[in-house]
């Protein structure tokens, strides 16, 4: 038998053997299909990366690697705020740079980067895969491919941009040296505070040049390449802190992996605070706080990250409108700055800030803000920054959160006119820590209803309400109504949440009060309407901005319910009566902290929402100072500087427009101005609510009782000092049907928690005690 036979009867063997096997099986592909198939694909594939490698050039640099403004308007879209984005950049060698300083940044970006060919294959399947698990955008560029995103390509995230990113990245490997691409990514790379380039962000966070740079200041220049604007240490809220000192560790840990750090010179590396931002040009006064918060919003929302902001060119129109922010700093300057006398009172009257935040309620949209007195003098966004107690201004939470649980954990209901035991020091019962907070003056208030008991800014009472509605809920009620979940003093775990160790900023909180304010609804506070930029062959791009669409976030009969509460603040029995100056229906709370270490009153007509926060700031250290003693008072509550900045501003910002009433839907028959609980029930020994609930019975106004110490004022008292009385403050005398609170001749004492909540960090890492507030 031929060669030829021999093959020709294998193939009808084969043949046959096919035919015998089940259809299912022959509807296979054989192993010799498969493979030609994979084999053809395969020389396919390599045939078209060869054609696309010949056919796509390394191009021009970008037009982005030009220097460009960005213009940032009012609301008007006409009025300039200010010009900024001017690229910030002077370009280095890379003998001038530090060995360590490259060696970080190589362990922080791209530890394969002396190995691979301009790009990671690895790297780029396993960002792929976390991308499809839903992990969110995964990032598996190498240094090269990120140095040719910067300075050839754009920021854009398209298959087109990737894919020609990976040819010109292999390109530019293959036709420049390592040192070259390294030298080229760190000169063209943007590390936050307006600095493009090694050079220039040596200069912006140590003031020295890039030559001089030690071994943990490079490693952190090389941790803010992840996230420049959220990592600067100086400026970044506490949970961003802990991650850039977490991304610094990272870099030398990877050093140390590299062989290019010893352990030893590793452990004795030490965290290397970076100085003070310094202010830009042309954003002096109130411009660099406000394009901070129009940056802020347009980053912290995904609508265009911070590389391209800062590459400038876009024309952005905010939200802020130009004659209430002039009123803000006026009202600042009127109410506050003219009491202080820095000179006559080194050690009280200086340092101290003022954080404002002014929001629309039917809307989100941000009106005015007041971060600073001067941004070229101090360059620190305090309506921002989210290191500051609110105190009592927490309270009117605690109320809506009882409202929505509408039965205390006994079964006892829940209502604004629900009594609970306004002892003094009363041990707060079912909470998962112990905590007895005194009340301000150590007041013992009886048997009072959740109504008077924030109109007199009760603790006891407050503190025990949260427990009852759950501190679970309280935390998910503030979430809901827009204080963003990662600020510190929100722990369910400790009993003193209740009483405002949270610390939102004065946006965060305006937005809460917004929500109130509109009934339920929520809106993220924005401050950006418009983003536009002409590129240089005429085309325009225009991102697409985020919706506001409101959001429920608590039923329009709790947050009614609430406001109804709040207007009784705003009387002249209530904490907040300087507010009753504004001349309109309004609504509002005090707070003010233990030490005297923050106050804040936070407020609402129908058409506007404002906050007020006053604290003292060591400039150098930035711990926190106490307020005692500002303005020659002896204490400084919320219902003194706060409320009447709020209430000066409110007055101008409204000024002209129609006066509105709160159309409240709450549920109940309102109790009326002169309705409150009477003392004809006995006090309870429960330190819980009593089982029922308030009939309403006309009585005087509510009435400072002749016996109460006359200095210092209560906390979130309007006033500090002895009050003479006065048309908004009158002081009648007390009647049968008003609980008369009785005065303990002792001084204040703090609460004493055991188990108090974790100490939160402050801008540089300043530990801020937290304290139960009031």
């Amino acid at each position: 038998m031929t060669l030829s036979t021999r093959r020709q009867a294998k193939r009808a063997a084969r043949r046959e053997a096919r035919r015998a096997l089940p259809l299912w099986r022959r509807m296979l592909p054989t192993w010799r299909i498969t493979l030609g198939t994979l084999t053809a694909l395969l020389l396919l594939a390599v045939g078209a990366f060869a054609v696309l490698y010949v056919i796509v050039p390394v191009p021009d640099p970008n037009a982005h690697a030009v220097a460009q403004n960005n213009i940032y308007l009012y609301a008007d879209g006409t009025t300039e705020i200010a010009r900024t984005g001017a690229v910030n950049r002077t370009d280095v060698t890379i003998d001038q740079i530090p060995l360590q300083t490259q060696q970080a940044v190589v362990s922080a970006e791209d530890r394969t980067f002396y190995q691979n060919r301009g790009i990671d294959l690895k790297g780029m399947l396993r960002a792929g895969w976390n991308t499809l698990l839903g992990k969110g955008m995964q990032g598996g560029s190498t240094i090269t491919q990120q140095y040719v995103k910067n300075y050839y390509l754009t920021q854009d995230q398209t298959f087109e941009r990737k894919g020609r990113e990976l040819f010109i990245a292999l390109k530019v490997d293959q036709q420049r040296s390592k040192n070259e691409v390294l030298a080229g990514y760190l000169n063209s790379s943007y590390f936050g505070r307006g600095a493009y380039g090694i050079q220039s962000a040596a200069h912006a966070y140590y003031g020295v040049d890039v030559s001089q740079l030690t071994l943990g200041q490079g490693a952190y220049l090389a941790s803010l390449l992840q996230a420049p604007s959220l990592y600067d240490v100086r400026t970044a809220t506490p949970a961003n802190r802990e991650k850039a000192v977490a991304r610094w560790n990272y870099a030398l840990d990877g050093m140390v992996q590299l062989g290019f750090l010893t352990t030893a010179d590793r452990n004795a590396a030490t965290f290397p605070e970076p100085i003070d931002p310094q202010p830009a040009t042309g954003l002096a006064g109130q411009a660099g706080y406000l394009v901070g918060v129009a940056d802020d919003y347009l980053i912290s929302s995904g609508t265009i990250d911070a590389a391209t902001l800062k590459a400038g060119g876009w024309r952005i129109t905010t939200t802020f409108e130009k004659p209430k922010q002039d009123a803000f700093v006026k009202a600042v300057q009127d109410e506050l700055t003219g009491e202080l006398d820095p000179k006559a009172r080194p050690t009280t009257d200086t340092d101290v800030r003022v954080a404002g935040a002014s929001v629309e309620p039917a809307t989100g949209r941000v009106v005015a803000v007041y971060g600073g007195p001067d941004y070229a003098k101090q360059p620190f966004n305090d309506a921002l920054r989210q290191d500051n107690q609110i105190g009592s201004t927490f309270k009117p939470i605690d109320l809506a959160a009882g409202l929505i649980a509408q039965h205390t954990v006994d079964g006892r209901p829940i209502t604004t006119e629900t009594r609970y035991d306004g002892t003094s020091e009363r041990p707060v019962t079912g909470g998962p820590t112990p905590y007895a907070p005194p009340n301000e003056d150590d007041t013992d208030y009886g048997n009072i209803t959740l109504r008077y008991a924030m109109v007199k800014s009760v603790n006891s009472v407050y503190a025990q309400e949260g427990v009852d509605a759950g501190l679970a809920r309280v935390r998910d009620t503030a979430v809901k109504l827009g204080i963003p979940d990662s600020v510190r003093g929100m722990d369910p775990a400790n009993t003193s949440m209740t009483l405002g160790t949270a610390t939102p900023s004065a946006l965060d909180l305006a937005g809460a009060y917004a929500t109130l304010a509109n009934h339920g609804q929520a809106h993220t506070p924005w401050s950006v309407q418009k983003l536009e930029r002409v590129n240089p062959g005429g085309a325009v791009d225009v991102p697409k901005m985020p919706d506001h669409k409101a959001t429920d976030a608590v039923g329009r009969n709790i947050a009614d319910s609430v406001t109804d509460v709040l207007r009784d603040v705003v009387s002249p029995r209530g904490t907040g009566s300087a507010a009753l100056d504004l001349d309109r229906p309004a609504a509002g709370k005090t707070g003010t902290t233990d030490a005297n270490l923050s106050a804040w009153f936070a407020g609402y007509t129908p058409e506007l929402t404002t906050t007020v926060g006053l604290f003292r700031e060591n400039p150098k250290s930035h711990a926190k100072e106490p307020l005692a003693g500002t303005a020659g008072l002896t204490r400084i509550n919320g219902g003194a500087f706060p409320t009447k900045i709020w209430t000066d501003y409110m007055t101008a910002a409204l000024s002209g427009t129609p006066t509105r009433q709160f159309d409240l839907q709450t549920g109940h028959t309102d109790p009326g101005p002169d309705n409150w609980p009477t003392t004809g029930a006995p006090t309870s020994s429960s330190p819980s609510a009593t089982p029922t609930t308030t009939a309403a019975a006309t009585s005087a106004p509510a009435t400072t009782p002749s016996h109460a110490p006359s200095a210092p004022a209560a906390t979130d008292q309007p006033n500090p000092g002895p009050v003479a009385p006065s048309p908004q403050n009158p002081r009648p005398t007390p009647s049968q049907d008003q609980p008369s609170p009785s005065s303990r001749p002792t001084q204040t004492r703090s609460a004493r928690p055991s188990d108090p909540p974790t100490a939160t960090a402050g801008p540089s890492g300043t530990a801020v005690a937290p304290a139960p507030a009031r």
